[in-house]
C-alpha cells in the first residue's frame, strides 16, 4: 500500500475505484494537498522557501521519487501495450531472467540445478514439518539458490546481521523507441546508482538506508529513506508519528552501529555500470527503463552478479541527469502518442 501523502493515513487505493473518483482526486484533493505541502515546507524552513514556487512544483511538476516512479510505470505500461508486449518484458519473470541471462553470458545469481529439495524440521515427527519444493529447472514454481553473502566492501559498511545489500542501478534504452530496429549497446545508458544498506536484523534490503552514488566517480553521497511512504495504520496521522518528508540525503553513517558510509568509493563503479548497460542490451533492449539489483558478493568465482530486473522501476531517491532522462522520456512519449493515434485510426483492439 502506498499512502496518498505520507502522514495522512490514506492509501491511494481508496481513490481509484473508478475514473470519476480518480478525476475528483486530481481536481480537488491534489491541489489542496499541494498547497498544504507548500505551507509545510515554508514552516519547516522558517520562511526561507517560496510557497508559490513549491505549490507550482507539487501540483504541476512534482519531482519527488514517487512521481518519477509513477512516470516510469506509465511509460512502461503504455510502451508494452502499444508494442504488443515485446519479448524483453519477459525478463520480469525471475526464472526467465536467470535462464536467459545464463544463455547470454550475463552474470546472474547462481541457482541449484536439481529437480527438487526437501526441507525438514529437526524435531517434528509423524509427517509434520516436512516441505517439498519442485525446482523451476524442472518446471516447478521455486527458484532454489544458496544464500549469497555480501562482499568485503559491502560488509565493511553494514552492521552485524544485516541482509544481502544490493545496488539499484537504473538504465534506459533508446532502442525501445522503435522496437523494429536493431539496438546498439551505445543506445543504453546508466542513469543512477543507489547503495541500499540493509538494516540490522532485516531479511532483505527493502528495509535499508538509501545512499546515493555518483555514477561518474563511484563516491557514496548522502543517505536517506523512503520508509515513511509505507507506514500503515490510521494512527500514523497523529502528530510525531510519520514524517511528511524524507531527510534530504543528510545521513552519513549507518544508524545501526554508527558506521561511516558517505565518502567511501564503490570499487570498479565503471565496470558495474558497463555490466548493466550490456545486460540491458543483451536481454531487453526493447524495454525503455530497467532497474537492476546488483550484488557485490563474497564469492570469488562470481564477485559481481545480477539478482533480477524491475521494469516498473524507481530510482530509490538516487540522483540522475534529469536532462538525459527527460529528453529520453520526451522522445518516448512523443513516439507512443504517434502509435496511439495510429492504433485509434486503425481501430486496433488490444488484448
Amino acid at each position: 500500500i502506498m499512502w496518498f501523502n505520507p502522514g495522512t493515513g490514506l492509501p491511494l487505493s481508496l481513490f481509484v475505484w473508478n475514473k470519476p473518483l480518480a478525476l475528483g482526486l486530481v481536481c480537488t484533493a491534489s491541489p489542496i494537498c499541494s498547497f498544504i505541502a507548500s505551507i509545510h515546507l515554508w514552516l519547516k524552513t522558517r520562511g526561507k522557501s517560496s510557497i508559490s514556487n513549491e505549490y507550482a512544483i507539487r501540483l504541476l511538476a512534482p519531482d519527488d521519487w514517487f512521481s518519477y516512479w509513477r512516470l516510469n510505470c506509465r511509460v512502461a505500461g503504455m510502451h508494452a501495450l502499444l508494442n504488443d508486449i515485446p519479448a524483453g518484458y519477459e525478463m520480469e519473470n525471475k526464472w526467465t531472467f536467470l535462464e536467459e541471462g545464463s544463455k547470454c553470458d550475463v552474470p546472474v545469481s547462481p541457482y541449484l540445478d536439481c529437480p527438487a529439495i526437501v526441507v525438514k524440521h529437526r524435531n517434528e515427527e509423524g509427517g509434520l514439518g516436512i516441505h517439498f519444493y519442485r525446482n523451476a529447472t524442472d518446471g516447478g514454481d521455486w527458484i532454489i539458490q544458496e544464500r549469497i553473502l555480501n562482499g568485503d566492501w559491502v560488509t565493511q559498511h553494514l552492521p552485524q546481521n544485516a541482509p544481502l545489500s544490493t545496488f539499484r542501478v537504473i538504465t534506459q534504452s533508446r532502442g525501445a523507441l522503435d522496437v523494429s530496429k536493431k539496438c546498439a549497446v551505445e543506445d543504453v545508458t546508466a542513469l543512477s546508482c543507489v547503495f541500499r544498506a540493509g538494516r540490522m536484523g532485516a531479511l532483505t534490503d527493502h528495509d535499508s538506508i538509501l545512499f546515493d552514488v555518483d555514477v561518474k566517480t563511484g563516491k557514496v553521497l548522502g543517505g536517506t529513506t523512503n520508509a515513511h511512504w509505507y507506514r500503515l495504520g490510521l494512527h500514523e496521522v497523529l502528530p510525531g508519528r510519520c514524517p511528511w518528508r524524507s531527510s534530504d540525503h543528510d545521513i552519513t553513517h549507518h544508524p545501526d552501529g554508527d558506521i561511516p558510509v558517505s565518502g567511501s568509493v564503490v570499487p570498479n563503479i565503471r565496470e558495474m555500470l558497463h555490466l548493466v548497460e550490456t545486460s540491458h542490451w543483451k536481454l531487453c533492449p526493447d524495454v525503455p527503463l530497467v532497474g537492476w539489483d546488483v550484488v557485490l558478493s563474497a564469492d570469488e568465482k562470481l564477485p559481481v552478479c545480477l539478482l533480477e530486473v524491475n521494469l516498473s522501476c524507481n530510482f530509490f531517491r538516487g540522483s540522475f541527469d534529469r536532462k538525459v532522462y527527460l529528453d529520453f522520456l520526451e522522445d518516448m512519449v512523443g513516439r507512443l502518442q504517434e502509435m496511439r493515434l495510429l492504433a485509434d485510426r486503425d481501430g486496433k483492439k488490444f488484448k
